[in-house]
């Protein structure tokens, strides 16, 4: 079982004016897939408050696992990708790539998507959009792939070849 945590980012949510719905889809998958939630939380969207909190997921929960939704697009408020950017050591791009791509046959506005993804330590942090549909289809379409990266970041295995 996998150690996973939850950042929504929505400055609403942190406030309690909209209901977290994105963040609690999240939860509802990976809990089917038996991931075990350790840190669920949701911000406001402020770069140091997202940033912190990914560290704390990262460093101090040791979570294999960290899934934002929210804060990916054009809004002068949207900064979850660059407070990912100042705390992964390396990007891991094929999966926000794959997740952008298959959204492409969905909707074109997908290409409006600002979301990254990458490494911290044996942290994979990926960042998922704000709409309950679309976090539902992005996870749904990368969460098979998932198992394989953690288990190779983490050194549970270290074939990637296909048998």
């Amino acid at each position: 079982m996998y150690k996973m945590g939850i950042i929504t980012v929505s400055d609403k949510g942190a406030a309690g004016e909209r209901e977290d719905i994105s963040g609690k889809q999240i939860q509802t998958i990976m809990m089917e897939y038996e991931y075990m939630i350790c840190g669920y939380t949701i911000v406001p969207d402020d770069k140091d408050v997202i940033k912190k909190e990914l560290i704390h997921m990262a460093d101090n929960l040791n979570v294999q696992l960290i899934l934002t939704t929210g804060g990916t697009g054009f809004s002068q408020r949207d900064v979850t990708p660059e407070a990912t950017l100042e705390v992964v050591d390396r990007i891991a791009p094929g999966i926000v790539e794959a997740i952008r791509g298959n959204s492409m046959t969905i909707t074109k506005r997908a290409m409006l998507s600002r979301a990254v993804s990458g490494i911290r330590n044996k942290t994979l942090i990926v960042n998922l959009p704000g709409s309950p549909k679309a976090v539902k289809e992005s996870l749904l379409f990368i969460i098979d792939e998932l198992e394989h990266g953690i288990d190779i970041l983490t050194g549970q295995s270290a074939e990637c070849a296909r048998r």
